[in-house]
């Protein structure tokens, strides 16, 4: 058994505040036994994009006040210490990466993914978002060995493209993680849709940590959750701010995809959608 934490937020636009939250959240989380823990999306900053890029850093600059404080709680916990997206300086300083970064139980950056797919959409509540004009998306899914499980990492708006976590878990993922500041308005009626979906069509576990409540105009949709490879969700958050834990059994998950082997049964593969031509292109 490997004991996981989702963290859920109300992050605003004061990092040092946050950030003493942040301490304060995986304390509790590490004191309930977690050995992976997930940060939601901005849990160092969430307001004005132009903040957003002052406070972006490199993550090999062990000095940098948000870096620091990761790896500080890691190795003070002995905690696998996922920061679920933060600005990461990139060759653009105008869009910096939005990055999930991994942390390990001796403070070490384990590895890094940048989120790729970026949130330019119009809501019909009026809001416009256009996260490609203030952020550099990255290429590259990551999965990475956290405690004894193969964990793939995304982040927020990547939850609706599928074509990901199945790459994940063509790479080993047994667990996926999401950390998000998924928007009221498209989480009230999407999150644990998508979340359940993802967790079942790949047969894995699945940890999502969000962000919650009122950020300036924004409001965030929160319901952080653990979910099992049958897309049962195991563990909730209510509407606050807060930790929830579950654990992850790798032999369940093992005697589901035993048991419904649908990932042997696949036809169609990543590559098959994009040679194929009687399929439609992407």
């Amino acid at each position: 058994m490997v004991r996981v934490a989702a963290v859920q937020m109300s992050s605003q636009q004061d990092v040092a505040q946050n950030l003493k939250h942040v301490g304060e959240l995986v304390a509790v989380a590490g004191a309930q036994g977690a050995q992976i823990v997930l940060l939601p999306e901005n849990f160092a900053y969430m307001g004005a994009e132009e903040g957003r890029r002052e406070v972006s850093e490199l993550l090999d600059d062990e000095a940098g006040l948000v870096v620091g404080a990761l790896r500080s709680l890691a190795r003070r916990h002995g905690v696998w210490l996922v920061a679920g997206g933060m600005p990461e300086r990139s060759g653009d300083p105008r869009r910096p990466h939005n990055t999930c970064a991994v942390f390990g139980p001796d403070g070490a950056l384990v590895a890094r993914y940048r989120k790729i797919h970026l949130f330019d959409v119009e809501l019909n509540d009026g809001a416009d978002y256009r996260e490609s004009s203030v952020t550099t998306p990255g290429e590259q899914a990551v999965v990475v060995d956290m405690a004894g499980l193969r964990v793939g990492l995304s982040v927020c708006y990547d939850l609706r493209f599928p074509e990901l976590y199945r790459r994940l878990t063509e790479q080993g993922a047994q667990l996926l993680l999401v950390p998000a500041a998924f928007t009221l308005a498209t989480g009230k009626d999407h999150w644990l849709v998508l979340l359940r979906a993802r967790a079942i069509e790949n047969q894995a576990y699945l940890v999502a940590a969000g962000q919650w409540g009122r950020h300036g105009a924004r409001l965030t949709n929160g319901k952080s959750c653990v979910i099992d490879p049958w897309g049962e969700v195991i563990a909730q958050m209510s509407e606050a701010v807060g930790v929830v834990t579950a654990d992850v059994d790798v032999g369940y998950l093992e005697s589901v995809r035993s048991r419904l082997p649908a990932l042997r049964h696949r036809r169609l593969g990543l590559e098959a959608l994009t040679t194929n031509p009687g399929l439609p292109k992407r």
